[in-house]
Parts: structure tokens; C-alpha cells; sequence
């Protein structure tokens, strides 16, 4: 493990190539540092690592650029004249011992190659890139504006750990990896123009992000920084040596110990590293099943209730873009997780019953194939032969179109396989075009009563009257029933998150960005998400288990681009903006009632909420017409648009079945099998739990 550094002074001679001489030269200083390398010694003049003394002439430069494997000398001119010349070990210690100057004869050896003076311009450049780096490493904000380690160090916030998303690289088995863990890292503390390493500890983790700390700094934090653990210059202790790797001490500490060999075995011994395969597994974890030119079936999203084929783009840590097959300039795209939801094998629509848009391409384009089954996100099996969803059942669900809301909804289908379309109500499209998709076991449907019981605000249906609102009185007015409890996925994992935590997350109403946010309540399984620098009308609820969700450093280790958190100015201006714009519409549309509020500037495709029957569809696609616009790095602008209100308001109907207040209740406790966890708060929510808590004997 130490091989890679000896601070110990040794009697030693150089090894000859075949072109060298294998007389003797007379010895070099003890007082020289040395470094053992595979078994070969190196010396190098003043201790610094990765340079070398040319044995003929004299000249100092980088070692890799020198000749032969044991790197004596700058040239092969270098290497024959000292083979051929008597007087070389006279020479040799005149240029390095003695310091007196050369003799004529040695000035004429000691001209430099073409190959010494590109070595020692490649050194120059180094050392100005090495303090470059430096200054960058100190420097409070990276290049792009934004910099994960200093806003935590900043706040003082707390990231969500690897092990919190199993669907990220590394998150299934993250391990132990903790504060104190020993890695072997580049050390930037250094003029030397090669790479070498030095041993770091962790001080903070931050998702895939960690503070280090040099070994020899004890107390001093003057030289942390922050890097990506699963980074390809990251290693396990040992690895330099296993490597024939140096190991050099960091320059602001090197006078410190005398012996650095010694101080290692000290700090060293007992302490924990990673594990020896660790770059393996991120490897390994970073491959992906899905490839360019698959196809697959995708929601439209013009058309939540349908779907439509898409071939996959491009692959980036696991999330696709996917291009519908009928664009021809390949810019109608939409972007998601390959463990998504919305995604899905060529034929599963007809197999379940499912609306679906047959493509005007009638053959496949040459390259594309029908991607296999079995890679596709596999959801829970349900028994529809007993009691089941009926349509026209009752209860609350997350607005896909509105994910910072929870809504009143209906079932209007029952699928196979156990999924059910539905729709909002008294936001419905009179086509239907608006329902969506969600299986029986999705987290983002619940019971009625859900939100009164865990003290969210339900949103209620457009246009209604009586509030605040009932489900008793809604029930009753509308001849419904709601959806027995017990129906309901109610298994809560133990997933790990607590309120404050930040993370990177998809704006699912623009899921091409990925931004930094924050976990603000937690309902269980559920997550409220708000986006930093964002007001909280932006905010979305979200399953703790969601492939949309991703540790800090996910975008940095696949290369994502990270939307920073939105600056007070820009907030300003988009506020002042949709405030005029909102303002010319309203004279547009005097009298008329206003759509549900949507985020303004920061999602130009927005899946606005559109109107209900009789009006303009909803979509994911915004303006019903228009394109996507050019993908940006700064949220745009986008106006807030208001439309009229339903032609006919919903009427009782005798013909629907007719419940009284008490058998009202019987349906909404579902019996005495399950009542409602009263009063459960944000941080009481994580761990094993069910929403209903089963009544046990």
C-alpha cells in the first residue's frame, strides 16, 4: 500500500538499456528524496516528482519525455555520447555535485533536442495550468455559475444519500461509504507537470459528491474541496501502489514530517476505503439496456390519453429522448426515464385497451427495431376478478398536468392488467382527450379523504360552488361512490429522505430540465418538491421511488446540464412580465374565468391545464399548435392564458346511485378492516407505514 512513496535515503545505481553503457558513474547524492517505482528507483533533484536529470548533459525536464525505460538521459545523442565518451562520470559530477561550471567540452553536450525543449514547455504549461486549477478550486463559483459544494457549504443544507435512489448509479449498492473514508485522489497542491496522487479523507458527503481534506492537514481547511466520488480519478488506498503510482505529499505540507512513509501507516491503519472493485461497479451501473433507434409506445403528449410511437434518441444516465416517428425533423421529442411509467412495449396499448395513434409510417425506418419487453419497468400484479375500480368511482389524484396539485378525479375506464383511465373533475375535455393513465397501484392516486387526513389542500372541480369543499356533500350531490380504501396502495418503503434534504429533480412539466430543489413535506411515500429559487406554485409532488428524482452530482457524473436555482432578478422580471401579460388577457377575456395557474417563464412547454368540455384540449404539449421552442439554459417567458368556464354545470342524476351519510361512511373506512392515520406528520411519514393503518386484533 506505502510502496508508492519512500521518504528513506538509499545507496542506489540505475539500470542500463540495451543502447547504454553499463560501467559505472559515480554515485549520485544521498541526501536526494526517492521515489520506487515497480521496482526501478528515480531520483529526482529537490524531491520533485515526475522530473529527471539528464546523466550526459545535465538538463532537467520531465521524465516521461526522456529516453529509454529507465529515462537517464533527454536524447539518444545524449545516450551514445555517453556510452562513447571516457570522461562521462567526470562530467556527470561536475553538472550535479561539484556545481562548477561545465567544461567546453561539456557545453557542447549539454545543447538541448527538439524532444528537452518540448519537455520543458510542456512543464512551463503545466505548472501554469496547475495554478490555474488551484485558484479554481478555491474560487467560490464554478465556470458555470453554479457550484453544488459551495451553496451547501454556504446554507449548511443536507443532501439526499446515493442509497435514496435505487434507479441511480451506484444506488443499490452505495454501501457504507461515509465521513471518514480514505480515498486516493489527484493531488492539485503541486507545480509538477504529471499527475500524481495523495490520500484524502471524506470530510462531508453530499450525494455523489464529497469534501476532502489532504492527509497532513489536520485541522486546516484551507485546501478542501469537493469532488465526485464516482469520478474516474477517484481510488481506493492502494490502488498507486498496485498502480506504480507516486505518492507525493501536498506542497503546503510537505515540510511537516520527515518521514511521510511512517505518518501514513499511522493515519492508515484501521481506517476504511473503497472497495477495490468500486470504479467496476459505477461502470457497470452506468450501462444501460436502452439504445439508440429502439422503439417503443410513449403517452402523446398532446393527447394524455393515448399513446403513440417514439424511437429512442439518445441514452444520458439512464433518462431518453424519445422522438415521435412522425416527426421529420426529429424535434417532436419528449424526454423521460427508461423506468418510467409513461413508457412502454410496441403493442401494450392494444393489449390492454388502451387508445393508441397508429403512426402514417406504415414500415419501419431502416435501423429500428421494437425494443424487447422485458426492459420496461414492471408493475405489480392485481386481481380484477373480485371487488374492483368500477367506472364512475371517486377519488383524489395528482394532475399530471398540475403535479403541484391534488384534484377530485373519476374513474372513466377500466383498463386490463389493472390500469384506469381518469379524468379531472370539471376540467374534462368533452372527447375525453385529457384522461390519463395511471395503473391501480400508482402512489399519485389516492382515497378520498386523503388530502383532509394528512392536511394537504385538495383542489376541488372547477367551477364548483360550495366550499370549503365536502366529499359528503359531493358524494351525495353527485350520486357517486368512492373507490373502496383498501384498493389503494398503502406499502410505504423505508426510502430515507427527511424534509431539507437537496437533490437534483426533473420539472416534470418540462421534463427535458433537470433542476436543483428540495424536499419540503413528506406524506409517506409522498414528496413535495420545490424547485430552489422558485415560488411554491411550482412545487410538485412526487413518489419517494420516482426515476425522476436523483442525487446531488447525478447530472455532473452523466453529464446532464443542471438547471441552477433562479436568481431574485430573473424572478423579477418574469413576475413583472406575466403581470402585464396577464393583464392584456384579461381585457381579452373580460368576464371570463381564469384556467388553473400554471408556473410562468420557467416552463415554456408546459403541460398546462387547458379547459374542460366543450373547450380546447389539455396537453403536455402547452399551446396546442405550437412546436417545443429551442432548448435553454435560463427559464423563459411564457404568458398566463385565461378561458371561460364550463357551458353547463354538472347536475344530480337520479339514474346514478344514491348513498345516505352513513353508508357514506361505511364506504369511505371500507369496514372496520382499516381507519385513517390521524395527524401523521412530515417526519413521522418515513419507514414502513401503509397510508390506512390496518386495525390488528
Amino acid at each position: 500500500m506505502f510502496d508508492g512513496y519512500d521518504s528513506c535515503s538509499e545507496d542506489t545505481s540505475s539500470s542500463s538499456s540495451s543502447e547504454e553503457s553499463e560501467e559505472e558513474v559515480a554515485p549520485l547524492p544521498a541526501n536526494l528524496p526517492i521515489i520506487k517505482n515497480n521496482g526501478q528507483v528515480y531520483t529526482y533533484p529537490d524531491g520533485k516528482s515526475g522530473m529527471a536529470t539528464c546523466e550526459m548533459c545535465g538538463m532537467v525536464g520531465v521524465r516521461d519525455a526522456f529516453y529509454s525505460k529507465t529515462k537517464r538521459f533527454c536524447s539518444v545523442s545524449c545516450s551514445r555520447s555517453y556510452s562513447s565518451n571516457s570522461k562521462k562520470a567526470s562530467i556527470l559530477a561536475r553538472l550535479q555535485v561539484t556545481g562548477k561550471p561545465p567544461t567546453k567540452k561539456a557545453k557542447v553536450l549539454q545543447k538541448q533536442p527538439l524532444v528537452a525543449k518540448l519537455a520543458a514547455y510542456a512543464q512551463y504549461q503545466a505548472t501554469l495550468q496547475n495554478q490555474a486549477k488551484t485558484k479554481a478550486g478555491n474560487s467560490a463559483v464554478s465556470v458555470e455559475g453554479f457550484s453544488w459544494g459551495n451553496y451547501i457549504n454556504s446554507n449548511s443544507f443536507i443532501a439526499a444519500p446515493v442509497a435514496c435512489f435505487k434507479h441511480a448509479p451506484m444506488g443499490t449498492c452505495w454501501g457504507d461509504i461515509s465521513e471518514n473514508v480514505r480515498i486516493e485522489v489527484p493531488n492539485t497542491d503541486c507545480s509538477l507537470p504529471t499527475k500524481v496522487f495523495w490520500i484524502a479523507g471524506i470530510i462531508k458527503l453530499a450525494g455523489y459528491n464529497a469534501l476532502l481534506r489532504y492527509e497532513g492537514f489536520e485541522n486546516d481547511s484551507s485546501l478542501d474541496f469537493w469532488c465526485n466520488i464516482c469520478g474516474s480519478d477517484i481510488h481506493p488506498v492502494g490502488w498507486c501502489a498496485a498502480s506504480g503510482k507516486p505518492l507525493v505529499p501536498p506542497r503546503t505540507v510537505q515540510h511537516k514530517y520527515t518521514n511521510w512513509k511512517a505518518f501514513l501507516v499511522k493515519r492508515l491503519t484501521g481506517a476504511k476505503t473503497l472497495p477495490p472493485d468500486f470504479s467496476q461497479k459505477v461502470s457497470e451501473s452506468m450501462q444501460y439496456p436502452f439504445k439508440p433507434c429502439m422503439r417503443v409506445e410513449v403517452v402523446d403528449k398532446r393527447h394524455l390519453c393515448r399513446t403513440r410511437v417514439a424511437v429512442v434518441e439518445s441514452v444520458i444516465g439512464g433518462r431518453l429522448r424519445l422522438v415521435y416517428e412522425e416527426s421529420e425533423d426529429r424535434t417532436d421529442d419528449f424526454w423521460c426515464h427508461m423506468h418510467s411509467p409513461l413508457i412502454h412495449h410496441i403493442g401494450w396499448s392494444r393489449s390492454i385497451g388502451h387508445r393508441f395513434k397508429r403512426s402514417d409510417i406504415t414500415k419501419k425506418q431502416d435501423g429500428h427495431f421494437d425494443t424487447p419487453p422485458h426492459l420496461f419497468a414492471k408493475v405489480k400484479e392485481v386481481d380484477q376478478s373480485g371487488e374492483w375500480f368500477k367506472e364512475g368511482m371517486k377519488l383524489e389524484a395528482i394532475d399530471p398536468l398540475n403535479l403541484s396539485t391534488i384534484c377530485v378525479a373519476t374513474i372513466r375506464k377500466v383498463l386490463a392488467d389493472g390500469f384506469l383511465m381518469i379524468g379531472i373533475d370539471g376540467s374534462e375535455a368533452a372527447d375525453g382527450s385529457d384522461w390519463f393513465c395511471y395503473h391501480a397501484t400508482s402512489p399519485s392516486i389516492f382515497p378520498v379523504g386523503f388530502c383532509e387526513i394528512n392536511m394537504i389542500e385538495l383542489t376541488p372541480p372547477r367551477g364548483y360552488t360550495k366550499l370549503p369543499f365536502k366529499w359528503f356533500d359531493y358524494l351525495r350531490e353527485t350520486g357517486s361512490i368512492a373507490a373502496p380504501v383498501k384498493l389503494f396502495n398503502k406499502d410505504v418503503p423505508n426510502h430515507g429522505f427527511r424534509v431539507g434534504m437537496k437533490l437534483e429533480a426533473v420539472d416534470l412539466m418540462e421534463p427535458r430540465l433537470i433542476c436543483v430543489a428540495t424536499v419540503t413535506r413528506i406524506i409517506h411515500r409522498l414528496l413535495r418538491i420545490h424547485f430552489d429559487g422558485w415560488e411554491e406554485e411550482y412545487d410538485q409532488w412526487v413518489d419517494c421511488e420516482s426515476p425522476d428524482l436523483y442525487p446531488v452530482g447525478w447530472c455532473q457524473l452523466t453529464g446532464y446540464q443542471l438547471q441552477p436555482p433562479a436568481s431574485q432578478s430573473s424572478r423579477e422580471n418574469q413576475s413583472a412580465s406575466s403581470k402585464q401579460k396577464k393583464k392584456a388577457k384579461s381585457q381579452q377575456y373580460k368576464g371570463h374565468k381564469k384556467k388553473r395557474k400554471m408556473p410562468v417563464g420557467k416552463k415554456p412547454v408546459s403541460l398546462s391545464s387547458l379547459p374542460m368540455t366543450g373547450g380546447v384540449r389539455r396537453s403536455f404539449s402547452g399551446d396546442e399548435e405550437l412546436t417545443p421552442p429551442p432548448y435553454r439554459t435560463l427559464p423563459a417567458q411564457t404568458a398566463l392564458e385565461a378561458f371561460p368556464p364550463p357551458s353547463t354545470s354538472r347536475e344530480f342524476r337520479p339514474s346514478l346511485k344514491t348513498v345516505t351519510t352513513s353508508q357514506l361512511k361505511e364506504e369511505l373506512l371500507d369496514g372496520e378492516d382499516y381507519s385513517f392515520l390521524q395527524g401523521a406528520s412530515d417526519q413521522e411519514s418515513n419507514g414502513s407505514a401503509t397510508f390506512y393503518i390496518k386495525q390488528e386484533p
